[in-house]
Protein backbone atom coordinates (compact mmCIF):
# COMPACT_ATOMS: atom_id res chain seq x y z
CA UNK A 1 0.00 0.00 0.00
CA UNK A 2 0.72 3.59 -0.29
CA UNK A 3 2.75 5.62 2.24
CA UNK A 4 2.79 9.58 1.96
CA UNK A 5 6.29 9.09 0.93
CA UNK A 6 5.50 7.12 -2.44
CA UNK A 7 3.07 9.68 -3.83
CA UNK A 8 5.28 11.56 -6.70
CA UNK A 9 4.07 12.82 -9.93
CA UNK A 10 5.54 9.85 -12.00
CA UNK A 11 3.58 7.03 -9.43
CA UNK A 12 0.02 9.35 -9.42
CA UNK A 13 1.21 9.52 -13.64
CA UNK A 14 1.09 5.94 -13.90
CA UNK A 15 -1.50 5.01 -11.94
CA UNK A 16 -3.73 7.12 -13.85
CA UNK A 17 -2.23 6.55 -17.34
CA UNK A 18 -3.28 2.21 -16.83
CA UNK A 19 -5.84 3.15 -14.59
CA UNK A 20 -8.05 4.64 -17.77
CA UNK A 21 -6.72 2.13 -19.99
CA UNK A 22 -7.92 -0.41 -17.96
CA UNK A 23 -11.42 1.54 -17.43
CA UNK A 24 -11.71 1.18 -21.17
CA UNK A 25 -10.43 -2.30 -21.47
CA UNK A 26 -12.97 -3.58 -19.11
CA UNK A 27 -15.98 -1.39 -20.74
CA UNK A 28 -15.01 -2.60 -24.71
CA UNK A 29 -14.89 -6.48 -22.48
CA UNK A 30 -18.04 -6.33 -20.86
CA UNK A 31 -19.80 -4.84 -24.62
CA UNK A 32 -18.68 -7.75 -26.52
CA UNK A 33 -18.27 -9.98 -23.71
CA UNK A 34 -14.65 -10.79 -24.05
CA UNK A 35 -13.67 -11.52 -21.37
CA UNK A 36 -9.67 -11.22 -21.63
CA UNK A 37 -10.54 -7.74 -22.02
CA UNK A 38 -12.29 -7.70 -18.90
CA UNK A 39 -9.77 -9.52 -16.23
CA UNK A 40 -7.01 -7.41 -18.15
CA UNK A 41 -8.88 -3.99 -17.85
CA UNK A 42 -9.44 -5.00 -13.86
CA UNK A 43 -6.20 -5.90 -13.35
CA UNK A 44 -4.45 -2.76 -15.12
CA UNK A 45 -6.96 -0.96 -12.58
CA UNK A 46 -6.38 -2.61 -9.42
CA UNK A 47 -2.65 -3.21 -9.25
CA UNK A 48 -1.03 0.25 -8.69
CA UNK A 49 -3.31 0.10 -5.71
CA UNK A 50 -0.79 -2.58 -4.05
CA UNK A 51 2.47 -1.33 -5.87
CA UNK A 52 4.24 1.59 -4.44
CA UNK A 53 7.76 1.44 -6.58
CA UNK A 54 6.89 3.67 -9.69
CA UNK A 55 9.51 1.59 -11.94
CA UNK A 56 6.99 -1.77 -10.86
CA UNK A 57 3.78 0.42 -11.72
CA UNK A 58 5.53 1.02 -15.09
CA UNK A 59 6.57 -2.13 -16.14
CA UNK A 60 3.58 -4.28 -14.98
CA UNK A 61 1.61 -1.41 -16.52
CA UNK A 62 3.38 -1.77 -20.19
CA UNK A 63 3.10 -5.67 -19.69
CA UNK A 64 -0.44 -5.65 -19.21
CA UNK A 65 -1.61 -3.05 -21.96
CA UNK A 66 0.94 -5.57 -24.29
CA UNK A 67 -1.23 -8.42 -22.85
CA UNK A 68 -4.27 -6.34 -23.91
CA UNK A 69 -3.01 -6.02 -27.78
CA UNK A 70 -1.56 -9.13 -28.73
CA UNK A 71 -4.36 -10.71 -27.04
CA UNK A 72 -7.38 -9.52 -28.05
CA UNK A 73 -10.03 -11.48 -30.07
Amino acid sequence: MFKAEDYNIANITACAIFGAIGFVAFIYGKKNAAWRSMIIGIALMAYPYFLSGTIAVYLIGIVLTAALYFWRD
